[in-house]
């Protein structure tokens, strides 16, 4: 048996951790810059409010319903999603991190256990030991592990649990589940399964298997045979190595001049060159892709994206600065108003694998050069210690190019400065 314990509307729960005053107060969360939503309370979905709408298009209905706006506060919500997995990783032998509010547990042996009782006794232990809300769906496999979840949440009747053991109880949450919203199925998929009539999850249940093969290939087959109670997934101990990384923003001013393109993406290479080293991983290829609004005129419009092949995996900062500032430059279009920008390193492979140090170049150049190793793990350490930016190369500016962020809430975990401080 699997469970799925899935926090509820989680950015918005963690708010209302340090703000009690936000209970039963319709709440959203906006993305960088605070421009659409990301986030919603039960109250603000009530109010129509839609996921991704943009905010001020909004505006009005906000005014009009108090609801409370929040910028994102991504240090507090990911300090609160490892409080969460750390209480649950003691109420399972194993436990599968799926996301930042979603994690998998391992049931296997806890058959003598009442399972509807045990997880009632999981929602309550993350609720006092983190005030996150939480529902849990248990099932014999993944697939209908998210299914019984989707019940806990979607019928108040259910108060945050399902568990899906007996032949009818599936099939009756099977009947209830529209295929669109079966794990794994995607919205082209979807559109084709409504094509042969194949409307529910328990219609895709019930189809041949040897069409689902030919059509959805292994992954489709995969899903169908777990709906079926057969597991084809297990739970993932450890997490797959990242096969890219990705660092972009969307800029709250227009940006017009190659200095400060260069500057941005300067500071989202070195971004990426840290994280490359947090993963333990090396990049070989670097794209960069600058653009600008979606919504200015169609005369005024560009978007430009360029990948190239650098000579030898590394994680550098100043490889991978370097090669970034290169591609832009054959980016830019001089006349354009630039709202984002990004860099994504890809052609990912471990930082010990044999070969990856080799350079045609010199040893200077080679990412397996002690120095430069050295110098990396240094800036990593000072900034460890003191706080990210700390240290940095020149062409690199945090600060210049962090999100606009009007309505943001202290970093109550995560910063010394923001510790909320309770007078007796």
């Amino acid at each position: 048996m699997f469970a799925l314990v899935d926090c509820n509307n989680f950015y918005v729960s963690c708010e209302r951790v340090f703000s009690p005053s936000l209970e039963g107060r319709p709440v959203v969360v906006l993305s960088n810059n605070d421009g659409c939503f990301i986030a919603r309370s039960n109250e603000a979905k009530a109010l129509g409010l839609p996921m991704g709408g943009p905010a001020f298009k909004f505006r009005e209905v906000l005014k009009q319903n108090r609801v409370a706006v929040h910028s994102a506060n991504f240090p507090l919500y990911g300090d609160m999603s490892a409080r969460v997995m750390q209480t649950l990783s003691a109420l399972a032998p194993d436990i599968e991190v799926y996301s930042i509010d979603e994690a998998f547990l391992d049931m296997t042996g806890f058959s003598r256990f009442d399972l509807e009782s045990y997880a009632a006794t999981m929602r309550k232990t993350v609720r006092r030991t983190t005030g996150i809300p939480v529902c849990v769906g248990i099932a014999p496999t993944k697939t209908l592990a998210k299914v019984a979840n989707r019940i806990a949440k979607k019928h108040p009747a259910s108060n945050g649990v399902c568990v899906l053991r007996t032949a009818e109880a599936i099939k009756a949450a099977l009947a209830m589940t529209p295929v669109e919203d079966i794990w794994g199925i995607g919205r082209q998929w979807s559109r084709r399964l409504q094509t042969q009539g194949i409307m529910t999850a328990a219609d895709l249940a019930a189809a041949d298997s040897t069409w689902v093969r030919k059509h959805l290939h292994v992954t489709g087959a995969r899903v169908q045979a777990e709906l079926n109670g057969t597991p084809c997934l297990a739970i993932e101990l450890v997490r797959p190595a990242k096969q890219s990384i990705c660092t972009s923003r969307s800029f709250g001013k227009c940006v017009g001049t190659l200095d400060e393109l260069q500057q941005a993406v300067a500071t989202f290479a070195g971004k990426c060159a840290y994280k490359l080293r947090r993963e333990h991983s090396r990049a070989s290829m670097v794209t960069v892709f600058t653009g600008t609004s979606p919504f200015e005129e169609p005369e005024a419009r560009y978007w430009g994206t360029r990948t190239i092949t650098l000579p030898f995996p590394s994680n550098n900062t100043t490889t991978l600065l370097n090669a970034a500032n290169n591609v832009l430059s054959g980016l830019y279009r001089e006349g354009y108003g630039y709202r984002k920008a990004g860099v994504l390193v890809s052609g990912m492979v471990p930082e010990d694998q044999p070969g990856t140090t080799l350079s045609l170049f010199g040893e200077e150049e080679s990412p397996g050069d002690r120095r430069q190793q050295e110098l990396m793990a240094v800036m990593d350490g000072i900034n460890h210690r003191y706080g990210r930016g700390t240290i940095r190369l020149a062409a690199e500016d945090d600060q210049a190019w962090k999100p606009q962020q009007e309505q943001l809430s202290p970093h109550y975990t995560t910063d010394w400065a923001d510790i909320i401080t309770v007078r007796a």
